[in-house]
């Protein structure tokens, strides 16, 4: 939960994100004290194991994939901020507020039903009515 927004931006680049890791990982192999070919296809065996695993893991099971990518999380209840959630979160108000004020027009916190920080890091505004 606390890297939910960190690594949305992370998974928005998908496959050019392991294209650039794997360009890394060839680079440091070739250029670096040991001239190995197998030590770089062997690096970028490993990366690709790993996202394919990560993404079948995630398919396949819900608590592997709540593992990794957490789960919406309230941090605003009937107007009431909940501080421990926002603070887990590493969130404020004003980031609350920003949120509502773009998505809803929204300039005071007591005019919100319910803030959710969703899964992609984004927060979601229902206002109060």
């Amino acid at each position: 939960m606390v890297l939910q927004r960190k690594v949305w931006r992370f998974e928005r680049w998908g496959w050019y994100g392991l294209v650039v890791l794997i360009g890394e990982a060839t680079q440091q192999a070739l250029l670096g004290d040991d001239f190995s070919l197998t030590n770089a296809v062997l690096v970028i065996a490993t990366l690709i194991a790993i996202d394919i695993g990560f993404s079948l893991g995630k398919q396949r099971s819900r608590w592997f994939s709540r593992l990794l990518d957490g789960g919406p999380t309230i941090v605003v209840e009937h107007g009431n901020v909940l501080h421990e959630r926002l603070k887990r979160a590493r969130l404020d108000e004003s980031d609350i507020l920003e949120a509502a004020r773009s998505a809803q027009g929204i300039v005071e916190i007591n005019q919100i039903k319910f803030a959710i920080l969703e899964r992609n890091g984004k927060i979601s505004v229902i206002p109060s009515e």
